[in-house]
C-alpha cells in the first residue's frame, strides 16, 4: 500500500503563489507516474499535471506556464508550484500515484490506484 498526504493549500489573492506538497509513504515504486488533480465545487475532478518516473512532465493547458510539477525521489515527495493563481484555480487539489499507468492514461483519474485526501486551494480577493 502507498499512503499519500497533501499539504500547502490555503487562501491566496489572485496573482499570488502557493506550493503544494504530497508526501508518499509505505510501498514505493520505480515506475509509473504521480499526478495532481483538482475538483471545484459542483464540477468533476480534472487533471492538472503529472510527472512520470522518467521525469517527463505534463500539464493541462490552463496551467501551462504558471504551474510547475516536480518530484524529490530521495524524500518521496511530489510538489506543485503554482504561480499567477486565478480564481478558476480554486478547488480541492489531490495527489495521485500509480506504478503501472501508461502514457495514454496519464490524464485519466480512473487509472490511478492511490490517492491523498486533498488540500483546499482558494483564490479570492
Amino acid at each position: 500500500q502507498v499512503q499519500l498526504e497533501e499539504s500547502g493549500g490555503g487562501l491566496v489573492q489572485p496573482g499570488g503563489s502557493l506550493r503544494l506538497s504530497c508526501a508518499a509513504s509505505g510501498r514505493t515504486f520505480g515506475s509509473g507516474a504521480m499526478a495532481w488533480f483538482r475538483q471545484a465545487p459542483g464540477k468533476e475532478r480534472e487533471f492538472v499535471s503529472a510527472i512520470r518516473y522518467s521525469g517527463h512532465t505534463y500539464y493541462t493547458d490552463s496551467v501551462k506556464g504558471r504551474f510547475t510539477i516536480s518530484r524529490d525521489k530521495s524524500k518521496n515527495t511530489l510538489y506543485l508550484q503554482m504561480n499567477s493563481l486565478e480564481p478558476d484555480d480554486t478547488g480541492v487539489y489531490y495527489c495521485a500515484a500509480d506504478p503501472r499507468i501508461i502514457l495514454s492514461s496519464i490524464r485519466d483519474a480512473r487509472h490511478y490506484d492511490y490517492w491523498g485526501r486533498g488540500t483546499q486551494v482558494t483564490v479570492s480577493s
